[in-house]
């Protein structure tokens, strides 16, 4: 092997050794991006929380869920959704509104319906339209009667089918 060859090899080696000891060389990360990662675990189970409380309460309202069952799960909800604006509250406290943490996680539930409602307003009707108006001209289509099954190939045909459309046989 020529020597230049071999250098290069060692060169490669080197720089793959050095990246797969990356992370063990940098140690811990620091304790901010620590705190950054969890006031965004926080944020995620806000997130959590706020949506199950709107799907409690949508459920509610369509009778899925039992008045004696609703008061405590939306009880419950609300103080983990609580439990979790404290945590966020201690770790960054610049943050913290005034008022208790349950308003504020009330003022966001209502903040979400008042913004899914607008969304609902402004796309939801016209795709439900659309999606009537692609019904009804499929139910239309469907409104011919069967007329029984084609005699040279066996598949079904319609009532006012002249030929059938899968052979072609010339249907009496």
């Amino acid at each position: 092997m020529d020597i230049g060859a071999i250098l290069l090899l060692l060169a490669i080696l080197l720089l793959t050794v050095l990246f797969i000891a990356r992370p063990f060389l940098e140690g811990r990360q620091p304790a901010l991006a620590m705190q950054e990662q969890e006031l965004s675990s926080l944020m995620a189970e806000r997130d959590r929380v706020i949506t199950a409380l709107q799907e409690l309460d949508f459920d509610y309202s369509l009778g899925k869920i039992p008045a004696e069952d609703y008061p405590p799960q939306r009880a419950e909800l609300l103080q983990h959704g609580a439990e979790v604006l404290r945590k966020m509250d201690a770790l960054s406290p610049q943050t913290a509104a005034s008022g208790d943490a349950e308003k504020r996680l009330e003022a966001a539930i209502a903040a979400r319906r008042a913004d899914s409602a607008v969304q609902a307003s402004q796309g939801g009707v016209d795709a439900d339209d659309d999606l009537e108006s692609l019904i009804s001209a499929r139910r239309s289509e469907r409104k011919e009667k069967s007329g029984g099954f084609c005699p040279n190939c066996g598949r079904p045909i319609l009532s006012s089918d002249r030929f059938c459309p899968h052979c072609g046989k010339v249907i009496k």
